[in-house]
């Protein structure tokens, strides 16, 4: 079973910045398209980006121009770059992967992002 584990949140002053990796147990990336979502306290689990694994990204609107996906295929590892932080983006950030052959979905336990002074 393949399991991802994303790391690099933690607390940080409005406007700074952080990045975040998630790294598979496998191979899984090569041709799944890959997203980050966040959960707030209280709300439920929106998506942040997307990226469809031929070099395509998008972005909700509160955070095109903050962030960035990206994967490293090589490291089985997937990134987002994060700057201009703000308040409303504290928030658990999860990983997911969905393979686009076998149709599995995999989820991450999260990380937690606090933005706060």
């Amino acid at each position: 079973q393949v399991q991802l584990v994303e790391s690099g949140g933690g607390l940080v002053q409005p406007g700074g910045s952080l990045t975040l990796s998630c790294t598979a147990s496998g191979n899984i990336f090569t041709g799944s398209m890959l997203a980050w979502y966040r959960q707030a306290p209280g709300k439920q689990r929106d998506l942040v980006a997307l990226f469809n694994g031929f070099g395509s990204a998008d972005y909700a609107d509160s955070v095109r121009g903050r962030f960035t996906i990206s994967l490293d295929a090589s490291k089985n590892t997937a990134y987002l770059q994060m700057k201009s932080l703000q308040p409303e983006d504290t928030a658990v950030y999860y990983c997911n992967a969905f393979h686009l052959t076998s149709r599995m979905t995999y989820w991450g336990k999260g990380t937690l992002v606090t933005v706060s002074s």
